[in-house]
């Protein structure tokens, strides 16, 4: 199932709806990753939108469903493009995935449900792994031993902050702050 995105302008953040593909990406697979013992933790207990005098420097992805998501990003570095994951994020909660200022214009982002098999995902292949990662590079993924994955590009137009907000309906919803 194709996403589809409606964009928004309000008090000057911007918001993007992106629909969540549905196709069953094999739940054991990702619960089994999910449960992992080495996966990543970085949450941030915070309502999922915050007021603009309340905003961080960072790029934080909320949970607006009943479910446990794990997230993975990709970015550019002075390395070579990153790929990093699992962070686990409960139902209802929000996780920094990077902390601080931004310094790319472009992430990318990848999410599970892992308990119904969706995905938030877009057309940006690049390399995931089965636990807790951070990969160099977005080529070979295979040949690498990784899976290759679809994540979603985010513009930020080079923002200091940015949030992604998941959610069941809508798919995500992205802010930015100033």
């Amino acid at each position: 199932m194709a996403a589809q995105n409606d964009k928004t302008t309000h008090h000057g953040a911007t918001t993007e709806i992106v629909n969540r593909s549905t196709r069953n990406p094999s739940p054991n697979r990702i619960a089994k990753r999910l449960a992992a013992p080495a996966v990543l933790f970085t949450l941030a207990f915070a309502p999922a939108f915050l007021p603009a005098s309340e905003a961080r420097a960072d790029f934080r992805v909320c949970n607006g469903t009943q479910n446990l998501v794990g997230v993975a990003i990709g970015y550019r570095a002075s390395e070579g493009w990153i790929t990093e994951g699992w962070w686990q994020v409960p139902a209802t909660t929000c996780a920094t995935l990077i902390e601080g200022e931004l310094k790319s214009r472009y992430y990318y982002l990848y999410a599970e449900d892992a308990a119904r098999g969706g995905r938030w995902t877009g057309d940006v292949k690049m390399c995931v792994a089965e636990n807790e990662f951070k990969i160099v590079g977005v080529k070979d993924c295979f040949a690498r031993g990784y899976q290759q994955m679809g994540f979603k590009e985010y513009d930020t137009g080079k923002q200091g902050s940015w949030m992604v907000q998941l959610t069941d309906s809508s798919g995500t919803q992205e802010s930015q702050s100033k």
